[in-house]
């Protein structure tokens, strides 16, 4: 399967380990992704609150492009690993398609470039959505070679990969379940964690650090209360900010939160057999030894199910009016 593929400017510097283990896991299933020749940024989260029309047009270069280079055999579907990337695209699709009066005003932009987009050309996906909807949860398990019996995961989606879901998602807004189910096909243990798609901060951390903080600290105490070993994402800013200020958050509150953040794609690769190093594992801040040390060989014994006792008291029940 081949699809169109939009790196991000994350994706050559600080999450580069994201892009090494996508591309190596790719492999596996029989996945190209092409890049989109001359990309450009596509202006992150804050672009489109200064002037809202550049950045639709910043973003709408991509789609133009993308659209002429006809990345697939099945039509232009562009796949984005990070989340900013992947909202930028498919809203500015969107709502150039909601909007004739948005399309002409960005095309006109375009133009200038000699460019042109055509809202519906191309159909922006997230990586997530392709492992989890064309490979699938069945066929990654059938690849498992080394399953991550005994770890426990906390899947952290962030606030941005399902919203808004007027676009269209493929997981719930308020409580997804894709990563969950992933992340069980690789035998490890997914933790209850209510808190998988709260905001990590963004680039809150430039802003207001103080807000920031107080975000991620949720999100690493309610992972923790529920005793993950780490947490995994899917998301470049998600992961920068849970890696780079968990320092900060543990200075801040007094506490002392160890949990290293990894990508999806570096789960599955470890369960794949790929080395750690081919999947940049090693790159996070807070070092994932310790973590990892606890994959065991053999799968954990199930919970014994408990069953009431015949003298238990019966439980409640309403009256039929």
């Amino acid at each position: 399967m081949k699809y169109g593929y939009y790196p991000g400017c994350s994706i050559e510097k600080n999450a580069y380990a994201y892009h090494q283990s996508a591309m190596a896991i790719a492999q596996a299933f029989d996945l190209e992704f092409i890049e989109v020749e001359d990309w450009n940024c596509c202006g992150a989260t804050e672009y489109f609150s200064v002037d809202a029309l550049p950045a639709y047009a910043l973003v709408g270069r991509n789609l133009a492009i993308a659209a002429t280079q006809k990345l697939d055999e099945e039509g232009n579907q562009l796949v984005a690993p990070c989340s900013a990337c992947f909202l930028n695209l498919k809203k500015t699709d969107h709502y150039m398609g909601e909007s004739p009066v948005l399309a002409a005003k960005v095309n006109e932009a375009l133009a200038a470039g000699g460019f042109n987009y055509k809202p519906g050309s191309v159909k922006v996906r997230h990586l997530l959505d392709v492992f989890v909807n064309d490979v699938g949860f069945e066929a990654v398990a059938e690849k498992v070679t080394k399953p991550l019996y005994g770890l426990k995961i906390a899947p952290y989606y962030g606030c941005m990969i399902t919203r808004p879901a007027k676009t269209g998602s493929f997981d719930s807004a308020e409580y997804p379940t894709s990563l969950d189910n992933l992340m069980n096909a690789l035998s490890a243990t997914v933790v209850d964690f209510p808190l998988k798609a709260a905001c990590c901060g963004g680039h809150m951390t430039q802003i207001s650090e103080d807000v920031a903080l107080d975000l991620m600290f949720r999100i690493f105490k309610n992972a923790s209360d529920n005793r993950a070993d780490l947490i995994v994402t899917l998301c470049p800013m998600c992961q920068f900010n849970l890696d780079a200020y968990q320092e900060a958050v543990n200075k801040k509150f007094g506490t002392k939160f160890n949990l290293p953040i990894l990508y999806f794609t570096q789960m599955v690769g470890l369960a794949l057999g790929i080395s750690e190093k081919e999947l940049g594992i090693g790159k996070e801040l807070v070092n994932a030894k310790d973590a990892l040390a606890n994959i065991k060989e053999e799968a954990p014994p199930k919970p014994k199910r408990v069953t009431r006792s015949r003298e238990a008291l019966p439980m409640p029940t309403l009256e039929e009016v």
